[in-house]
């Protein structure tokens, strides 16, 4: 059992998935701090709190605290968008407890370095979730399928990886970090700009040939340069593991499409743009990932 003063944790976001784990949390008992920019969240979640809608329909709502000013965080979680990583990683310079240490579990690549330089990588972990989180309203979001959430080793993890089993969250805690983020790299490369560019979930991706087979070439794509950097990944086929996604998400509304719908920045720079400039050092053409990071600009205002 955790001590008592190990019991809460601070989130760093009010978007879906930030949302889901406050809920969850704070339903165990755990007392969750949440730090964000997004005033209708902020304003909800403190008078409301974060409201889960299950997979049955059933709705509740779980206290939250609201601070602009942590202090002496010991466990802090980094579920916001890639572009905003670099005020977070400022943020927790303030408030991060010398033996304190962050999560992150974003999406896309370059997360764990923008925090690792500020904070110490002695302070970083990185991580990935297949937790699926649909927003509905500010501090309300919908389950959308349970996941794994996957940690890199590291010697003050126990306290989190206990509040994830208090909390429902399956977990597991591996040596390989490249492999845990180019695996989920894949997936998102493949599923995500497609979905919000055709404007649909990602199970419709299946149905239409012709982008059935570009979600397939996008995912031989992105491998190639994993392979270039001799990063194994979690599956043995890229098309059949992206395909399994989409069919066991098929309803869900990925979360690049979620931010085009709401006018916000998407996360395409950090998905197929890392992918793209990271086969730009290794000689390896990414043609299609090149072409998504211009289409979901061009479709996109921010």
């Amino acid at each position: 059992m955790m001590q008592e003063d190990q019991k809460d944790i601070l989130i760093i976001g009010t978007g879906a998935l930030a949302t889901l784990f406050a809920a969850r949390f704070s339903k165990a008992g755990i007392q969750v701090t949440m730090l964000g920019q997004w005033e209708e969240a902020l304003k909800t979640l403190k008078a409301t709190g974060a409201t889960l809608i299950e997979a049955d329909g059933t709705k509740y709502s779980y206290p939250v605290q609201i601070t602009a000013r942590p202090k002496n965080t010991k466990l802090a979680l980094v579920l916001v968008k890639s572009w905003q990583t670099e005020r977070a990683a400022r943020q927790l310079t303030e408030c991060l407890a010398p033996n304190g240490i962050t999560v992150t579990l974003q999406n896309g690549l370059g997360n764990n370095e923008v925090l690792a330089k500020h904070l110490g990588a002695e302070r970083v972990v990185q991580g990935v979730t297949t937790s699926g989180a649909a927003l509905v309203a500010p501090g309300l979001v919908r389950v959308a399928g349970e996941g794994l959430v996957s940690l890199k080793t590291h010697p003050r993890l126990e306290a989190f990886t206990a509040l994830l089993t208090e909390s429902g969250f399956q977990s597991k805690v591996v040596l390989d970090a490249a492999s845990l983020i180019w695996s989920k790299l894949v997936i998102n490369a493949s599923i995500n700009p497609l979905t919000a560019l055709l404007n649909i979930p990602n199970g419709e991706l299946l149905l239409r040939p012709s982008a059935r087979e570009l979600m397939g070439k996008l995912a031989l794509e992105t491998a190639s340069v994993a392979a270039a950097q001799n990063i194994h990944l979690s599956f043995e086929d890229p098309v059949q593991a992206v395909e399994a996604v989409a069919l066991k998400t098929s309803e869900n509304i990925s979360s690049m499409l979620q931010d085009i719908r709401r006018g916000a920045p998407s996360e395409i720079d950090a998905i197929c743009g890392a992918i793209m400039r990271a086969g730009k050092a290794l000689n390896v053409a990414t043609p299609l990932n090149d072409v998504m990071v211009s289409l979901i600009k061009a479709r996109t205002k921010k």
